[in-house]
């Protein structure tokens, strides 16, 4: 198992549930430290499947929103959480303020905002002190 996928509402987390089983992908599913509903699914996906469950989570992820807004008991939760790898290979909940995450889901999806998350957390284990800027020293060509 792989890549991860975060509920607050057990009725979505199902409809997602059913939508992979109708793929016959394998599926597990756990509670999350932060009250979530967690699915797991392996990460050895082909991209047009990975392409089909990533737009049915963006999808259910925006309904998830429309229900946030809407429910008083959820006005409390303004975080958005965001899993991620650590190089040893256990699993991490990086949260985002609510403030942060509503923008960048606006303009990206789940798994872009979650490789962005990772590329970070991957940063901050293993820091470059090399600038960006350096110039690199070109071969001249080979004739």
């Amino acid at each position: 198992m792989g890549d991860e996928y975060i509920f607050f509402d057990e009725a979505l987390r199902d409809r997602f549930v059913q939508f992979v089983t109708e793929r016959s992908i394998a599926w597990r599913a756990r509670a999350d430290a932060m009250e979530g509903l967690l699915v797991e699914l392996p990460d050895e996906l082909d991209d047009d499947v990975s392409d089909a469950i990533e737009a049915q989570y963006q999808a259910l992820m925006d309904e998830q929103v429309v229900l946030a807004e809407s429910r008083a008991d959820w006005a409390t939760r303004r975080v958005a959480a965001v899993p991620v790898t650590r190089p040893d290979g256990s699993p991490c909940v990086i949260r985002l303020p609510a403030d942060i995450a509503r923008p960048l889901l606006e303009h990206f999806t789940a798994s872009q905002v979650q490789a962005l998350v990772q590329a970070i957390a991957n940063g901050l284990d293993n820091p470059s002190v090399d600038s960006l800027c350096r110039r690199e020293r070109l071969q001249p060509p080979r004739r």
